[in-house]
């Protein structure tokens, strides 16, 4: 493999060889593995703002600059966690078809994010890169493999639903740290409708003022998991939705295109 052709924050990815000048004295004790081992414990026991290069040094009993040698830079330190921490999916899901393959993959990264919330706040500069990614991106276009779309189209797809999950798990977050202690999103919605209620008039936003007196934002102690679950279900069957009709789209032209091309033959 020419090493000149991948970079190197995608040889740590792979756990591919780097070639770095010899030094002398004792051989490192640390490796790539240890250092992001030690970075994701970190994260999922505090946060993502816990997994600083000085916190890791300091847990491995290293100086921070001995860090660099293994993970290259505190950006490169955050994409290799990301992989690290990406649970592959599990194998070839028994599926019925396209849009139920895709909403078990949907989910699973859902429950993954939830799992890990740190996971979704690691900024993405770059496409899926490593083995946990790339494994992740195969599972979503496997369920799309006996669709008519485009490899252009697939990707698409794919990417939209990553985004969706990815945005569904950063409002709900940010939702509940700018709610009361101990009050659940049902509780917050309702209390939010009450409030702009008195505020937002038919004469002027009569949409949203029909939205607000509506069953949309009830009272309910419908527990947190339980709503945002639901929320993020009804979005993704609207996505499904879309993408449904694109398949039917983009199948019916290649059927008469196929039907086209048997006439020319006969």
């Amino acid at each position: 493999m020419d090493s000149d052709a991948v970079p190197d924050l995608v040889r740590r990815l792979w756990r591919l060889p780097i070639t770095t000048p010899t030094r002398m004295g004792r051989k490192s004790t640390l490796d790539v593995e240890t250092v992001i081992a030690a970075a994701v414990r970190l994260a999922d026991a505090e946060g993502l703002a816990a997994a600083t290069l000085p916190k890791v040094s300091e847990q491995l009993g290293v100086t921070a600059m001995s860090l660099y040698r293994h993970v290259g830079s505190k950006d490169d330190l955050l994409q290799l966690m990301l992989d690290a921490a990406s649970d592959p999916p599990a194998g070839p899901a028994e599926t019925t078809g396209w849009r139920e393959g895709l909403w078990r993959w949907a989910l699973d990264l859902w429950e993954l994010y939830r799992r890990r919330p740190w996971l979704p706040r690691v900024p993405l500069h770059r496409t899926p890169s490593g083995p946990n990614q790339i494994a992740w991106l195969e599972r979503g276009l496997e369920a799309l493999a006996d669709t008519r779309l485009g490899w252009d189209e697939k990707a698409r797809a794919v990417t939209l639903l990553s985004g969706y999950v990815r945005h569904s798990i950063q409002l709900t977050q940010d939702l509940e740290e700018g709610r009361p202690a101990e009050q659940a999103q049902a509780a917050g919605e309702h209390e939010y409708a009450r409030a702009l209620g008195r505020l937002v008039t038919a004469q002027r936003f009569p949409n949203t003022a029909a939205m607000l007196a509506s069953e949309a934002f009830a009272a309910s102690d419908e527990p947190t998991d339980v709503t945002a679950r639901e929320d993020f279900t009804a979005g993704l069957a609207l996505l499904l939705d879309g993408l449904e009709a694109q398949i039917a789209t983009t199948s019916g032209a290649a059927h008469r295109r196929d039907a086209a091309a048997d006439r020319r033959g006969g």
